[in-house]
């Protein structure tokens, strides 16, 4: 284990340099992993299925968990995340189980794009006349799902972006 410590203890450059050695060695890839759009189906049926037995709020807090606190340099394009959207949606949509709920598939995109290494913020709104409130993630841009829907503008309240309340 005193490997896995001093990785741990290392600086930025010497991660960098660890990372660039296992990529030459062929151990890591220099690629994002990629999700399936069957994938994003799974996880959408998982997150609605937890947010429907442990409410919410303790979801939330299980999000460093599923959702890495680490982001790669680069960051997402907004045909990687738009890809991500109409996915998310069109399973949303088609699914009795899921049926647009706006919790699920902002936690889903959240999750996956965190898994990804791309930088996401998921944002939980409010309005208040007619009171309502409403789940977003946002990356390279877009917003999933929409942050306004139908026209109506909610106020973040929260915000999470690594994964941790």
């Amino acid at each position: 284990m005193p490997e896995v410590q001093k990785f741990a203890s290392g600086s930025p450059e010497e991660h960098a340099e660890l990372v660039i050695g296992l990529m030459r060695a062929g151990c890591a890839t220099g690629r994002r992993k990629k999700y399936a759009d069957v994938g994003v189906g799974l996880w959408l049926g998982g997150v609605h299925l937890l947010i429907r037995t442990l409410g919410f709020g303790r979801v939330l807090r299980l999000l460093s968990l599923a959702a890495p606190g680490y982001a790669r340099a680069d960051l997402p394009s907004a045909e990687e995340t738009g890809r991500l959207k109409r996915a998310v949606q069109s399973h949303s949509s088609r699914s009795w189980f899921v049926n647009g709920d706006c919790k699920s598939e902002a936690l889903t995109a959240f999750v996956l794009l965190r898994r990804c290494g791309l930088q996401a913020v998921l944002h939980v709104g409010v309005r208040e006349h007619p009171f309502a409130l409403h789940a977003w993630t946002v990356s390279g841009g877009l917003c999933i799902p929409d942050a306004d829907p139908r026209g109506h503008a909610f106020t973040p309240v929260l915000s999470i972006d690594c994964g941790e309340l």
